[in-house]
């Protein structure tokens, strides 16, 4: 699978977190389908937040589909497509988070889902690829706003 990230993970600018680095450690994956990795080291300033273990977890994966599709035929003779197949990825993130004080941790998590019409990546990649770019770039570059919305409930 082509999803390996290059530890340690260097993360976004986000308040309150100085210069972010994630230091990742090849993991046991949930699924055949699926590569995950657990956080094993912090970098920069992170007070107050802790890598992964048993009762507080802190990791990514990447999930593929169990059973790629591929493009639906056209009739020529009808002139109709049946509808087109979607291949589905999904990247995810679980943080233990503590809710309230003296409270047990609890799981958050993010999961970022990205649905492909099938045919697409062949015949339109560069179009996927842009796709990709502006919404992990854009993910990259409003990752405070994202974390204030996520804080306040507000867009």
């Amino acid at each position: 699978m082509a999803f390996s990230p290059t530890s340690p993970v260097t993360g976004a600018t986000i308040s309150g977190l100085t210069s972010p680095t994630y230091t990742l450690t090849a993991d046991s994956a949930p699924a055949p389908n699926a590569k995950q990795y657990y956080v094993s080291g912090l970098g920069g300033n992170q007070t107050g937040v802790s890598v992964h273990s048993v009762g507080n977890r802190f990791t990514i994966a990447f999930w593929v589909p169990k059973v790629l599709q591929i493009a639906s035929w056209f009739s020529t003779l009808t002139g109709f497509q049946r509808k087109n197949p979607r291949n589905v990825y999904n990247l995810h993130v679980v943080k233990g988070v503590t809710p309230a004080t003296g409270a047990s941790v609890e799981l958050m998590n993010i999961n970022v889902k990205i649905d492909i019409p099938a045919g697409a990546d062949t015949i339109d990649p560069l179009s996927l690829k842009a796709a990709l770019s502006l919404a992990f770039g854009a993910a990259w570059a409003t990752a405070s706003g994202i974390a204030d919305s996520a804080l306040t409930g507000t867009a």
